[in-house]
């Protein structure tokens, strides 16, 4: 598990390690043991660490045992079994990033238009700039209207991907957007409605807006998009990703972009990176 070099196998081999030492009630060792072939395997083989360093586990046994598996009960529940090769310095590290579409001209109002910009350029730049060599990166969207997906940039799929969740979740009938449907209503666009409660009274009046001033109330009601759906998109998407970093660089495949979906846009948006682990 994360630094220490754990991996799903190494925990299994540690299980079997212990239950090694266990002996049944006529003193006999568990039965795949006394099975000569499992029993040489298992010494004999090397245990891969998840940092790609073979480890020999029975030099292990012999030399340090506390840093491999080990036959005794004791030593496998120290906390330094497994321990990986010396780490760096520790980093961590937050940056607000300003995403400014590609799609969008300067003096450009929103159109509730669904867009897909590319955060991998800037992700790697904060990456190379942070000296991180292992650890993870955490991406967080800050709008409610707004995704964090990992997916193939390409063009015609961020136009699938419009068409796809508009069928899904179809634009209110009240929409300034063109895709808006006829006869679909949500209740968050009842603008005239809102705010709902004192709660989201007061969630208005700590954001800014002095809504017991009837003009300052309808100014705040007169901003608000239409954009119900914007929001249960996002809540299906999912507002943020976590991507591990080997060796200085982020573990993604070949065709794999960090993405960001607006889905209330264009607009200049902001996304939250932070680096947690050893330079």
């Amino acid at each position: 598990c994360g630094y220490e070099g754990m991996t799903t196998m190494t925990s299994f081999l540690k299980f079997l390690a212990l239950i090694s030492t266990f002996t049944t009630t006529n003193g006999e060792r568990p039965i795949f043991f006394r099975n000569k072939a499992f029993s040489a395997a298992f010494n004999a083989a090397p245990l891969t660490l998840s940092w790609g360093r073979d480890y020999d586990h029975n030099r292990a046994i012999k030399t340090r045992p506390n840093r491999g598996i080990s036959t005794s009960a004791s030593s496998l529940a120290s906390s330094s079994s497994f321990r990986s090769p010396p780490l760096g310095k520790q980093i961590c590290t937050y940056k607000t990033v300003t995403i400014r579409p590609s799609g969008m001209n300067a003096g450009d109002a929103p159109r509730q238009a669904v867009s897909v910009e590319d955060l991998t350029p800037e992700i790697k730049s904060f990456l190379s700039q942070s000296g991180m060599k292992q650890g993870v990166i955490h991406v967080i969207s800050r709008h409610t209207t707004t995704a964090i997906t990992i997916n193939e940039r390409e063009s015609r799929l961020a136009r699938d991907v419009e068409e796809f969740f508009l069928k899904i979740c179809p634009p209110d009938e009240r929409s300034s957007t063109p895709k808006k449907v006829s006869g679909v209503r949500y209740l968050h666009n009842d603008i005239d409605q809102r705010p709902d409660g004192e709660e989201e009274a007061e969630r208005c009046r700590e954001n800014g807006w002095n809504i017991d001033d009837a003009d300052e109330l309808q100014k705040w009601r007169d901003q608000e998009p239409i954009n119900a759906h914007s929001h249960l998109i996002s809540m299906m998407l999912g507002s943020s990703e976590c991507i591990p970093v080997v060796d200085g660089e982020m573990v993604i495949g070949q065709w794999q972009s960090v993405l960001l979906v607006d889905l209330d846009g264009p607009r200049t948006r902001s996304v939250g990176l932070q680096m947690m682990g050893f330079g």
